[in-house]
């Protein structure tokens, strides 16, 4: 079997690729071990669209994908009849605090454009009904007698009005997967990878499990919590200056309490790293809550992705649910735990990977986990511009890159997500990116 191209991973990320390629007229061939597309991290993810990043580039791919989002059928090239996810725009508060404070990220938003209003503690009283705007930095654990005591700071936020989420994440990966297959991509479903070969210094093919052979002279490793392994695989990995490792993250629903005591809990997004928790409406009632990897809560690494436990715990629920409760006062946290449980690819910055390797015909979308989702539209053009550039010659490590967003007109420097950038010391260290 022969494919130009071999996607490993058939999350929102190796399907936005897929498509992507296909469109540059190569054959494609995506692999994945789950039965079904975007039922790993895919499945798992809040999928909200924020814009607060510490780089330009972060910003500037962030707000190129709201559009795309918003026009799904003209990126995928869908018909609405194919049954589309769509963009819920509901507008994000991003409390203030001292790991990522106003200056790091508003001068991006002017350079980019993003549309924005500073609230101060009364003006964030008065949009968010029952907030409490104390300011409790650091994060703490329930145990922690500080956790609820009272504050005698106040914080105020950054609202952006065009920030929201996606309806439903995985049918988001079946949408990208529908779209390239019409363009004659291939998907090869409950197969995994276990050989990357390679001749001469560059890849040739990959084996599967069933004893498939695809030749090919590009592998794109988009294996999420497993591309680690495929990296081993294919003997990568020693020039990265950020690595990445799998990590167990729980995502908590609440019910919505309903009538006017129901607020804002309802109808806005929420990050508050103050208090270590982000929070967001659901669709058809009810709030999604995550963690921002707050210090005081262990990291959750794990070292086989396949033996994670899926239940949700109570005491992540209640940690997670309780904080946001601290802060709403319209929200109740139940007595039995609710949620998904996930695996995130995370690298040590939070930012991910896009680039080419030192093996040719290599390449990498990984560490993605966390932050990108609301980015996948843009990923598949930033990994077509990247091969199209590396297969006709150039070096990306000395020359890199540029994609042009074709929505804002930004020029996005791809250098950015290098496997060999220097360390972003103004990273926030958590989800935020």
């Amino acid at each position: 079997m022969h494919s130009d191209a071999v996607i490993v991973g058939a999350g929102v990320m190796g399907t936005s690729i897929a498509l992507e390629l296909v469109r540059s007229g190569r054959s494609v061939t995506v692999i994945d071990k789950a039965r079904g597309v975007g039922h790993g991290s895919t499945s798992a993810s809040s999928a909200v669209m924020r814009f607060n990043f510490s780089t330009l580039a972060g910003v500037a791919t962030a707000w190129e994908s709201k559009f795309h989002w918003e026009n799904w059928a003209e990126h995928t090239g869908l018909p609405d009849s194919a049954g589309l996810t769509r963009y819920v725009r509901t507008g994000l508060a991003f409390l203030d605090v001292d790991i990522a404070p106003r200056d790091l990220y508003l001068p991006l938003y002017d350079t980019v454009g993003v549309p924005y209003e500073e609230w101060d503690a009364d003006q964030l009283t008065a949009r968010i009904p029952g907030i409490d705007t104390g300011r409790h930095w650091p994060p703490k654990r329930l145990a922690d007698d500080a956790f609820w005591a009272p504050s005698t700071e106040h914080l105020g936020a950054v609202y952006t009005p065009d920030a929201g989420h996606v309806s439903d994440p995985q049918l988001a990966a079946a949408n990208l997967a529908d779209a390239a297959v019409r363009r004659g991509a291939v998907f090869l479903l409950s197969r995994a990878v276990t050989q990357v070969t390679r001749s001469s210094g560059r890849v040739t093919g990959v084996l599967l499990d069933d004893g498939t052979r695809i030749d090919t002279g590009i592998v794109v490793n988009a294996a999420g919590p497993w591309s680690g392994r495929i990296n081993e695989l294919a003997g990568v990995g020693d020039d990265f200056t950020v690595s990445v490792r799998p990590m167990r993250q729980e995502v908590h629903h609440v019910p919505a309490r309903t009538g006017a005591a129901a607020g804002a809990t309802t109808d806005m997004c929420v990050a508050d790293v103050d208090l270590g928790y982000y929070l967001r409406p659901e669709v058809g009632g009810g709030v999604l809550i995550g963690g921002t990897e707050p210090e005081c809560d262990p990291l959750q690494w794990v070292d086989d992705p396949d033996s994670v436990a899926t239940d949700v715990t109570k005491d992540a629920f209640e940690a997670q649910a309780t904080r946001a409760a601290r802060r709403l006062s319209t929200l109740t946290v139940p007595n039995r735990p609710r949620g998904v449980v996930g695996v995130y690819d995370v690298t040590d910055d939070w930012t991910p990977i896009y680039d080419k390797t030192n093996l040719p015909g290599y390449y990498v979308a990984i560490g993605t986990s966390g932050n990108q989702f609301k980015n996948a539209p843009l990923v598949g053009g930033f990994l077509r511009t990247i091969i199209d550039h590396t297969e006709n010659g150039a070096d990306h490590d000395r020359d890199p890159a540029v994609f042009k967003a074709p929505y804002t007109g930004h020029s996005i420097e791809l250098s950015t997500f290098s496997r060999r950038r220097p360390k972003n010391d103004r990273n926030s260290g958590t989800v935020c990116g």
